[in-house]
């Protein structure tokens, strides 16, 4: 792959990300000294929550965004590639002649 292919781009920009974390970054409630935060988020079939201390609040979302970022670059990667393989496919498809149904019947002559 060249420097100028678009995969080579996407792929580029996937090592870039510097961080990542699946789920939500929510406020539980509003103290004295700030919010409170969680983390939800999906693991081998269930919910998990972790507590999310006030000063990594922002290092977390920054991380979520990069996971969102990362899911809309693979999306575009498999777009590009399900393409040039649908391209390739149809540029190797000939159509084949047509046949008779049954060969091994003689065609029947007609009535005129």
């Amino acid at each position: 792959m060249n420097a100028s292919n678009p995969l080579t781009s996407i792929l580029q920009q996937i090592a870039a990300i510097p961080a990542m974390e699946r789920g939500k970054l929510s406020i539980i409630k509003e103290g004295s000294a700030g919010p409170y935060y969680k983390l939800q988020a999906r693991e081998e079939g269930k919910n998990v929550t972790r507590y999310i201390p006030r000063e990594q609040a922002s290092a977390v979302q920054e991380a979520i965004a990069g996971y969102q970022q990362f899911e809309a670059l693979t999306e575009a990667y498999a777009r590009q590639v399900i393409t040039a393989t649908r391209a390739a496919r149809a540029a190797d498809f000939k159509k084949k002649p047509a046949r008779r149904k049954f060969p091994w019947r003689k065609p029947k002559k007609s009535s005129t």
